[in-house]
């Protein structure tokens, strides 16, 4: 059966989309603990994130690194968080979240409402900077 993620990648669940290579793809989190969000996933389908290849999983913290650059750059943040849970989704995702105090990394409290909106917003900025670090080229 194939994941909520499995169906954002392939299109058929809309996402605000960060960015996307032939094995990864980034989209943000539809309820952010913070601004900026952004989930990474394997484009594969695997439930637990250690049970990755080594070259899949060292591949996804480069790529999600790229996105973390980007989004220091435009946040007003002091870090971009790296969580790794996987309890909701059986599909194995890294969280990139900005974060100025460790708070702001609790995922059991109030997640953001943003609209549709802002999202697609966000996700532009975000965007914007990661296609500008990469220079024209996919990273």
């Amino acid at each position: 059966m194939s994941t909520v993620f499995s169906k954002i990648i392939r299109g058929e669940i809309p996402c605000h989309k960060i960015a996307e290579s032939d094995r990864y793809f980034a989209f943000l989190d539809i309820s952010p603990v913070t601004v900026g969000h952004v989930l990474v996933v394997p484009k594969q389908e695997i439930d637990y994130i250690f049970d990755l290849e080594d070259d899949l999983l060292s591949g996804m913290i480069l790529f999600a690194k790229r996105i973390a650059v980007a989004q220091k750059n435009i946040f007003d943040c002091k870090r971009v968080a790296v969580a790794v849970m996987g309890m909701e989704v059986p599909h194995a995702h890294i969280h990139l979240v900005p974060m100025n105090k460790e708070g702001d990394l609790n995922f059991a409290k109030e997640k953001l409402n943003c609209t549709q909106e802002e999202l697609a917003a966000i996700a532009e900025r975000i965007r914007g900077e990661y296609d500008r670090l990469a220079g024209g080229k996919s990273l």
